[in-house]
Parts: C-alpha cells; structure tokens; sequence
C-alpha cells in the first residue's frame, strides 16, 4: 500500500502504461473540479519493486503537487499506522465533544445564559474539526468530500460560536459589535458553500478570504478584549490569557497554511482543548456562584415566609385571644342574665306567669340572634300539644323565614304533628366544640330548642318551641363571638330554664295538691280560709260589698245510710260539677267538709247572692241521679246568704252568719235560700 497525505486537489496514479489509482476527475485540458485534500490507500500491484510511479496532479491551491507524508507498507499495518497519527487529535476531539454535552446541558439549564450555548456550539465545531481533519475520519466513514465539507463548515462556525461565547456579560456597544461580527461569519458560511455546491467556486477558494476575514475578527476580539483590561475581573483576565494563547496559535496555522512560514505541524488543537477547558471551569464556577445566589435568595424567601407565617400565626393568636376574652365577657352577660330570670322565674307562682315573663326575656337573651317561640294552642280543636302558635319573634323585619317547614315562612299557627321540627342535636360537652366556626355543620347555622318541663304525674312535656337564626351579619369571619359556643350556651341556658320551669310546675302542683279537695276538684277549706282573708283586707280597701254562701246538701247522712259511701261521693261530686256553671267566672267556690259548700262572690249585693242561690237550689232538685241502672231520689240542697255590709258591718263574722242563716234554712223547711240581714 502507498499512503499519501495529501494531493492537491485531483491526481492519477501510473504504472508504466497502467492507470493505478485516481481521485477527481480529469477533464480534455487536464482541469478537474476540486475534490478534497483526503489521505490517500493507493494498492501498488505485485511487481510494483523497482518500477517508476507516475502522478499527475491539478491544483489551483497556493502550493501545488504531493506535500505532506507519504509511506509504503503492507494494509495490515496501515490502519495502526493512522490511528497512531490520529490519536491526539481524536483525544482532543473527544475531550471537545464531552465538553460541548456539558455546555448543552447547563445552556437547557439556565436558558438566560447565552454563555453556555456559544460554549456548547464553538466545543461540537471544534470537536468537528479536529475529527474531520484527522486521517482516521475516512476509516469512520469512506468519504473524502463529505470530510473535507464538514471540516470546512466546522472552521468556518468557529469565529461564529467564539462572538456568541463572548457576547456574555460584554456592555451594550461590545456587545452589538460582536453579534455582528458572528453574524457576518455565519453569513459568510452560508455564502462560501453555497457557492461551492453550485460548482460557482471550489472550496479551496473559500479558505483564503475566510482567514483574512477571521484575522481581522481575532484582533478586534483581542482589542475590546485588552480595552476593558482594568475592568476585567480574575476570572476574566485568566480566559483573555487563554484566548491570547488560543489566537496566536490560530494566527500561527494561517500563517502556515498560506506559505508564509516553512510547514510545520501547528498545536491549534491543544490550544482549542486549553481555551475549553478554561472557559468551562469559569462557567462552572461561575454557575455554581449563581446557584449560591439562588440557594440564599431562596433561603432568605423561605425565612421571610416563615416569619411572614409565624406573624400571622401569632396576629390569628392574638385575634383569637381578644375574641376568646370578648366571648368569655359575652358569655358571662348571658349567665349574669340568665341568673336574673331564672330568679325571677323562681319567685313566680304559676307556670303560666312564669311563662309570660319568659316571653319578656327571651329577645335580650338570646341577643344578637333572632327568634320566634310557639307555644301549644289552648284554643285547638284538637289536644293542646297537637297545635302551635307564635307566641312572639324578634330581629325580622317581616314575618320570619323557616328551615323547617315547607313554606318559606313559618306560620303564626301550625300542626306539630306533621311540622314540629326536631331539636338540634348539640355537642354533648363544650370540649366538643369545634376550634373554629368554619367547622361548624351547615345545619347549627339554624337552631330550634324545645322548652321541656318534667310533670309529677306523666313525665316530660313540651311547653315551647324556640327557633333561634344566625342574622345575615354574623359569620364567622367578622363576628366576634363563635357560633358553636353561643348556641352551646343558648342551649344549655334553655336547658336551665326548662329545668327552674319545672320547678315552678312543681311548686303549682304542689300547692294545687295543698289547695284543692281530692273529691270534687274544688277549693278546699285551707283555700278558703286563706282567701278569704285576702278578699276582706281588698273589700276594706276598695269598699265593695262582699258575699258569702254555704250551701249544704239535705239529709245526706240519711242518703249515705241508705246507699253507701261510695254513691254519697258520687254525688258530692255531679253537685260540684253544677255548682261552676251557677255562679259568676270571678266567684270562688270550696267544699268546706262533708256535705257542705261555701262561695264567695266578691262585689255582689244579697239580691243578686240570693238569685245565684236560688237558681242553685232549681238545678240541684232537677238532677236525676243513677247508680248502677237504679233510680236515686232526689236531693236538694239548703243555702245560707251573709252580706257585708248588708248583714253586718264587721266582714269577719260573715261565715258565721251565713251558718246561722243555713240553719234557719234547715228548720224552715230545706230546699231553700235564707239571707242574714242586720238587725
């Protein structure tokens, strides 16, 4: 085999008479088109020993002919041959490529940083280069031409990716005269082959106009370079070194290349690998500088947002604190006040007064919230407790909006038995209680309380209906009170009320039990003898005439002889249930004892006690009596009248004569009506 590297630019090769190799093409005038500098493998024949070889060769190149290395040996040891030849620069190269993925990875990165992008493509143009310039590039790929164009291409983008890698951190005029100074290389790529391709020039034409226009960027590049010295950091001072080494070696090959200086193989490599390698490490660390700046940016916002979240974490605190203190002094006003009524409820003596003054309490009570009561319907065709009506609201404007019932306002009566809405179910303990109100359940926004009271005789009733509503104002963002703590404690306060109500129930039936006769449900005598001593201090004081009656059935012993005690309470009883019905709704009447009654009729004169008497007596005499399917006789009833001040002028001895005037009655006849009057 006989290695040459390299002919200049079309050759033939001959033995003797016999064509042996050729590259390029020849054409009647003995011109070609230019075809490449490759290395060349040409295969001697076997009696190539001691016979001439003849070469002929074209070029329009500055120097013409075989120039560089030739060597005969055997195919076997020619490939370890070029590889040896090649290996600096295929080391280089890689070095430039891995260099290049580097600078590619932290230009996708920091997308900001045009730096790292003129890194990346002057690493893949140099690492081209050197490959397409090594011998070992055809054992890649066996083709000349297609090397010699990606070598040039190569060449020709490295003024272009030197401006854009130096562009970085430059002033604005530095700046704009370096993108134009690329810009006219790129340019200049495009045109240079271009014009090749289309057969216009050969590439080897391209080359010298390319190395006078990138000698006169170098010295540009180096004058704004040595210009800005003084203001140049370590860092950029050390890659102005490097990029002065970098140029002189290139200023070095041009030299060379065109003939000025004998031919010498110039380290353009070594200083492309040198001014990389420099150029990466002040990337590198300049990067890592960034990231720092970054990390401490980014520290000092996480600082500042955890001291912004802890403030506000200790504003909410404090907030909380203040509503905690307001809602602690809320909540004792509503027991303070809840103590008052339930004092006052306790002094009352009947449930239904007891339950007027609560009808006057419940809106400052329950303050700020709205409500209606309804009370059981006395009135109701049906069973009290069947029936409802508002008792009295407060907070509307208009009738009042119901969450309970289907219509949208609750009416002033209605059924419990289809309407009545259940009580809301409460948080057993305050412990219970959520931290704040935007975990309250949607349905505590409404509240409906029952008014419960305990009866000796049947248990539990309901006595009222509360319903309670969050005003449209009060939320939990700007009230000042939480809600689940408000209605926990309306709740509990109702439950206290309920509970005292009770009490007064008790005590009304209690003194029901203590005032009334067992048999007839009439006033007993303990009744009568307390009232009646009520009734003359007012008849005293207002001056108005008083009367007094006893009435007492006739022959009652005998009647209880002859049928027994059970029919003679029988009896006491149905003439009790006529004795309402025959006087006035303000008149008092009391069983006395035994068969006898007594009634008061306050503001009557004696003719109209007489009258109410008489009429008594009729009613009584026309009762017809049973008892088993048996007829009774019939029974009357003797009555004796004393007026004051008709009968006397002292109110005290009334029942005494009244008794007299009974017994006069009794031995006139019975079934009569005797009246005391003053001597």
């Amino acid at each position: 085999m006989l290695y040459i590297f390299s002919i200049d630019l079309i050759v033939q090769v001959w033995q003797g008479d016999r064509q042996i190799y050729q590259f390029g093409e020849f054409d009647a005038e003995g011109r070609g088109e230019f075809a490449g500098w490759p290395w060349h493998a040409i295969a001697l024949p076997p009696d190539y020993h001691d016979k001439p070889l003849y070469f002929r060769i074209y070029s329009n190149y500055i120097d013409i002919g075989l120039w560089g290395k030739v060597a005969v040996m055997e195919q076997q040891a020619l490939v370890p041959y070029i590889l040896k030849n090649s290996v600096k620069s295929l080391i280089v190269a890689g070095m430039c490529a891995f260099l290049a993925l580097l600078a590619a990875i932290f230009a996708f990165l920091r997308k900001d940083d045009q730096g790292f992008s003129g890194i990346a493509l002057f690493s893949s143009s140099s690492s081209l280069l050197l490959l397409a310039g090594t011998d070992a590039s055809q054992l890649l790929w066996h083709q000349p031409l297609v090397w010699e164009y990606l070598e040039a291409i190569s060449y020709y983008m490295v003024p272009v990716a030197l401006g854009v890698m130096l562009v970085q951190g430059r002033g604005a005029r530095s700046a704009r005269l370096l993108r134009r100074l690329w810009q006219l290389h790129l340019l200049y790529l495009l045109l240079a082959l271009g014009a090749s391709l289309l057969g216009l020039v050969t590439l080897a034409a391209t080359y010298p106009v390319f190395d006078g226009l990138f000698w006169v960027s170098l010295i540009v590049m180096s004058g704004m370079a040595l210009f800005n010295f003084r203001q140049m950091s370590g860092a950029q001072r050390l890659l102005l070194a490097v990029f002065s080494v970098y140029c002189l070696l290139l200023i070095a090959d041009m030299v060379v290349a065109h003939g000025f200086l004998p031919w010498v193989r110039v380290p353009v490599s070594w200083g492309v690998l040198l001014f990389l390698l420099a150029v990466v490490s002040i990337s590198v660390v300049h990067y890592r500088q960034i990231q720092i700046q970054i990390q401490l940016q980014q520290m000092n916002s996480r600082l500042e947002q955890e001291v912004a979240e802890r403030t506000a974490k200790a504003e909410a605190l404090t907030l909380r604190e203040r509503r905690r203190v307001k809602l602690l002094t809320f909540e004792n006003e509503k027991n303070h006040l809840s103590d008052v009524v339930v004092a006052s409820l306790q002094s009352c003596v009947s449930l239904t007064q007891a339950m007027e003054l609560l009808v006057l309490e419940l809106p400052d009570l329950t303050s700020p919230l709205r409500g209606v009561l309804y009370q059981p319907d006395a009135l109701c065709t049906y069973l009290p407790e069947d029936c409802w009506r508002q008792v009295v609201s407060w907070g509307y404007n208009s009738n009042p909006s119901s969450p309970f019932t289907n219509s949208s306002t609750l009416p002033e009566t209605f059924d419990g038995l289809i309407n009545l809405p259940p009580p809301t179910r409460l948080f057993a303990d305050i412990r219970d209680l959520p931290l704040d109100d935007t975990d309250l359940p949607t349905a505590l926004h409404n509240l409906c309380l029952w008014i419960n009271v305990q009866k000796a005789e049947s248990g539990r009733h309901t006595i009222g209906l509360l319903q309670l509503v969050m005003p449209e104002y009060f939320s939990a963002n700007t009230t000042e009170y939480g809600i689940a703590r408000l209605y926990f404690s309306m709740d509990q306060i109702i439950q206290k009320i309920g509970l005292t109500l009770s009490g007064v129930l008790l005590q009304d039936d209690l003194q029901k039990f203590s005032y009334e006769d067992a048999l007839t449900g009439l006033h007993n005598r303990r009744f009568f003898d307390r009232f009646i001593k009520h009734e003359r201090a007012v008849c005293l004081r207002s001056q108005r005439p008083q009367t007094l009656l006893i009435a007492d059935v006739d022959h009652f012993k005998r009647f209880n002889d002859d049928y027994g005690h059970e029919v003679g309470d029988l009896v006491l009883q149905r003439i009790a249930s006529e004795l309402a019905p025959a006087f006035r709704e303000s008149d008092v009447v009391c069983r006395y004892g035994g068969e006898a009654f007594v009634i008061i009729m306050a503001g009557a004169s004696s003719a109209q006690a007489k009258a109410k008497a008489t009429g008594l007596c009729e009613r009584v005499q026309s009762l017809r009596l049973e008892h088993e399917g048996v007829a009774l006789r019939p029974l009357t009833i003797s009555v004796g009248v004393a007026n004051w001040p008709d009968s006397t002028l002292n109110p005290e001895k009334l029942m005494g004569l009244a008794d007299k005037a009974l017994y006069r009655a009794k031995r006139n006849g019975r079934n009569r009506v005797e009246v005391s009057y003053s001597g």
